[in-house]
């Protein structure tokens, strides 16, 4: 068994500086640490339990299987907060069939990112007899 000291998501953006204005100024990700120099260092952001990286460049398009899960106190907030920043909304907050309140963003290069609130009686949070 492989045993797993830290992990974190690795994104290849087109215009890396496109993508640290999106993910540090409008999404407001703190930044866990840098390195290199220039347009094409890397940028580590905490994300919640993670990490993303963004590093490097890619020359095609963002493979349509990976999306970003993160969860948020307030997903309506988050919402407003979002669009009054310019984000482009793909989707505003819908109470899924499944219980959790999810909205759709997505980044500069087209990565879709799932923004999830937990309500309170969600099983995610609520345990009965715990």
């Amino acid at each position: 068994m492989v045993h797993v000291l830290s992990s974190r998501v690795l994104l290849r953006p087109t215009d890396p500086e496109r993508s640290r204005a999106f993910y540090g100024g409008q999404l407001g990700l703190a930044v866990h640490r840098e390195f290199g120099t220039g347009p094409e260092r890397g940028t580590v952001y905490f994300l919640g339990g993670g990490f993303l990286e963004l590093s490097g460049r890619s020359d095609g398009p963002v493979d349509p299987a990976l999306m970003l899960w993160m969860q948020v106190e307030d997903v309506t907030a988050a919402h407003e907060e979002l669009r009054a920043k310019g984000v482009g909304i793909v989707r505003p907050p819908v109470r899924e069939p499944w219980g959790l309140v999810e909205m759709w963003i997505e980044d500069p290069d087209g990565t879709r990112i799932v923004l999830v609130e937990v309500p309170e009686d969600h099983p995610l949070r609520y345990r009965p007899g715990i």
